[in-house]
Order: structure tokens, then C-alpha cells, then sequence
């Protein structure tokens, strides 16, 4: 069996992953109203989810190395989903919590799995075009999630939403145990099972920390932000973001594709792009009521240039381990990244919404969301800072 159809079947299991992960990104203002929660409470859902899902990416990515990456995958897929359309039956904030934090344990099956099944498909020097590939996933699971569950939780309710982000699954785990798997790779490295981290690997780690609080901050609180501050309906800011997300993160990911393989540094050209992106995300969150097509346009901006970090990172990764440990690296990669970054970024930024929220009226919330959302800049200039740094012992062949 060719490539391409794992590489098809691994892409859209991908898009499922990243929709039921961002399902709640549109449902933030209806499950407020609903629970009366804070937006610290509302925070704390995506930040326990991250915990969870990096402490058990760890010990599941190493069984990807060791055993049947296809049976995981499938399995990991039953799971989120069913869990994620279990939560449209939660009757409180603490049953939905319990449900997000069982999708976490599925979910933390995929991108080690997946990765290291990429990797033994495709050679070195093509795998920053297939890892970028595979990462469109992102923000085509986002534009979807958001695009359709701002909309049909506007007609139908929250509940109806989490219910079909649920049944894609009844088709994808039979596709994914249908595929051949490839047999695992000797190590191309002989002699280094007992590889450590690298500096190069703890500075990409670093970098996901720092990405990951960023891209789960945006895409957690956007269309909240677009409500609250610019006014628009729930189903249209679910919409326009997951459009606009869609389309900025489709270009960066195609950028990446095309340019890192042919990039001196992978991580010196996701350190530009992270570059440039911080001077978008602050003109969009800058601009006063109303604007909402110039907002989105700058805020989209910076979204695509931050995902062209996917390919490049997860190239450089995926080159600097051993054949045998690269769902494990992977795994974790994503321990540090998702404990540091992603598990903080949107429990921070609800934190500070709710304390720049002077007064607890709906005003005051919508300016506490607007002063919070200026930590997306602030991140992008750091992310800039570690990538560079780590392109240096990218330079110089540090393994």
C-alpha cells in the first residue's frame, strides 16, 4: 500500500482531534450563561484537559513505539469521541469538566502515534512538506469546530453542537484498523537507545510551551472576545473565526511545507514567522469597537504565521531522535509543551479577564477580556526569542 492513503486516514483523524478538542472555543458564552461560571472557571476547563492530556501522552506514546500504532489510534479515537459526545449530556460545570479530562486521555494518543507513523513513511528530507501536511489539521479542525459549532449551538443549543463533533469517529476508527501499518524502523542511529534531551530538544520543547499557550489562548477566547467586545451574535463569531482560522492557518501550514525543506534552519524560519506575528496580534486586539473585519484580518494574520510553527518544529524534532524513540520523543515534547504552555495560557488569561473586569458587569467583562487578550503578542515575541535561540544548536548538528 502506498502513502498516500495513511497519510489521508492520519490527516483526517487529525482534523477530528483538533475539532473535539476546540468544540468548547464556540460554546464559551452559552456554557457561561448556562452554569453562571466565571471566566477563570471557564479557563480551567482547556487547562485541566492539557494537564491531563500531557501526562498521559508520555506513557501512551511510548506504547506507540513498542506496540501496534494502528490499534492505539483507533482506540484513541473511540474514546475522545465518545467522550466528547457524553459531554452534551453533562447536567453540571463538574460533569463536563470530568467528560473534557476523559477526552484528554484519548486525544493524547494522536500525535505521537501519528507522527512517528509519518516519519517511517516518508524520508528525511521530504518529512517537513508531510509534517505540515499532517498539521493543516489544525486550523482545518479548528475552522470546522468553530464554524459549526458557533452556529448550530445558536439554532439548537450547546448540547447539539458536542453531539455531532462526535460522529465523525463511527467511520474514521474502521478506516484507521483497515490500513497497513509500517513495520518499525532499526534505529539510524546505532548504539543511542539510551538517547537523552538534547539542548535542541528543550528549546523546542520551550517553543511549545510558549506556541501552545498562545494558540490555545486564541482560539479558546477568540470568538468569546468578538462577542463580548465587537458585539457579534455567537454563531457569527464561531463562523468568522473558524473561516478566517481555516484559511490564514491552511496558507501558513502550505508556507511551511513549501519553504522548510528548503529552509537552512526550520526553527530560524518558524522564529520569523513567529516574529512577525507579534505586531498582528496586537493591531487586531488594538482596534476599538466595531472594527471587526480589520480585527479579524490582523488577528487571522498572526494565526497563520504561528502555524507555520507545526511542520518546521516537528521536522527538526522527529530528525534529532532516534528511529525508535520517536513517538516517545514526541510524547515528550508535549509533556513540557502542554504542562508549560497550553495547560496556563487560557486559565491565565480568564485569571486576568477576571481581575481587570472592575465592576462584574457585562461592560466590565468585555473590557477584561480585551486588556487580557494583549498577552498573545507578548507570547509571539517570546516564542520568537526561544526559536532563535534554539536554531543555534540547530546550526551546529547538536543530537
Amino acid at each position: 500500500m502506498s502513502a498516500g492513503p495513511a497519510l489521508g486516514v492520519l490527516f483526517l483523524v487529525n482534523v477530528l482531534n483538533i475539532y473535539d478538542r476546540q468544540a468548547l472555543g464556540a460554546l464559551v458564552e452559552p456554557l457561561r450563561h448556562e452554569f453562571h461560571l466565571s471566566d477563570t472557571q471557564l479557563g480551567l476547563l482547556p487547562s485541566l484537559f492539557t494537564i491531563v492530556y500531557a501526562i498521559a501522552g508520555l506513557p501512551l506514546g511510548r506504547l506507540a513505539d513498542t506496540w501496534s500504532r494502528k490499534g492505539l489510534l483507533a482506540i484513541g479515537v473511540t474514546v475522545w469521541a465518545g467522550l466528547t459526545g457524553l459531554g452534551a449530556l453533562a447536567g453540571s460545570y463538574g460533569l463536563l469538566l470530568a467528560t473534557r479530562l476523559g477526552v484528554g486521555i484519548g486525544e493524547a494518543v494522536c500525535a505521537p502515534a501519528a507522527t512517528s507513523w509519518i516519519s517511517g513513511l516518508v524520508p528525511a528530507e521530504r518529512r517537513a512538506r508531510a509534517m505540515a501536511g499532517f498539521m493543516l489539521a489544525v486550523p482545518i479542525g479548528v475552522m470546522l469546530s468553530l464554524a459549526v459549532s458557533g452556529p448550530v449551538a445558536q439554532a439548537y443549543g450547546w448540547r447539539a453542537a458536542l453531539a455531532i463533533a462526535a460522529l465523525p469517529a463511527a467511520a474514521l476508527a474502521p478506516a484507521i484498523l483497515w490500513l497497513r501499518e509500517p513495520a518499525k524502523e532499526k534505529s539510524d542511529r546505532p548504539g543511542r537507545l539510551s538517547y537523552r534531551p538534547t539542548p535542541l530538544f528543550w528549546w523546542i520543547a520551550a517553543s511549545g510551551a510558549i506556541v501552545n499557550a498562545a494558540l490555545y489562548t486564541f482560539s479558546y477566547f477568540l470568538p468569546a472576545f468578538l462577542t463580548r467586545f465587537h458585539g457579534l451574535a455567537v454563531g457569527q463569531a464561531g463562523l468568522w473565526t473558524g473561516v478566517g482560522s481555516g484559511v490564514a492557518g491552511i496558507l501558513g501550514g502550505l508556507a511551511a511545507g513549501i519553504y522548510g525543506d528548503r529552509a537552512r534552519s526550520r526553527l530560524g524560519l518558524a522564529a520569523w514567522a513567529a516574529l512577525l506575528a507579534a505586531p498582528a496580534a496586537f493591531a487586531g486586539i488594538l482596534l476599538p469597537k466595531g472594527n471587526v473585519a480589520a480585527a479579524l484580518a490582523f488577528s487571522m494574520a498572526a494565526y497563520g504565521l504561528l502555524q507555520m510553527y507545526y511542520g518546521l518544529v516537528y521536522a527538526a524534532l522527529h530528525g534529532a531522535v532516534p528511529a525508535e524513540l520517536r513517538a516517545t520523543a514526541m510524547a515528550a515534547y508535549l509533556l513540557v509543551s502542554y504542562l508549560c504552555g497550553a495547560s496556563f495560557g487560557p486559565l491565565l488569561t480568564g485569571k486576568l479577564s477576571d481581575l481587570f473586569a472592575h465592576g462584574g458587569g457585562e461592560a466590565a467583562k468585555a473590557a477584561g477580556l480585551h486588556q487580557a487578550m494583549f498577552a498573545i503578542p507578548v507570547l509571539c515575541l517570546a516564542l520568537a526569542g526561544v526559536l532563535w535561540r534554539g536554531s543555534r544548536w540547530e546550526a551546529i548538528g547538536v543530537r
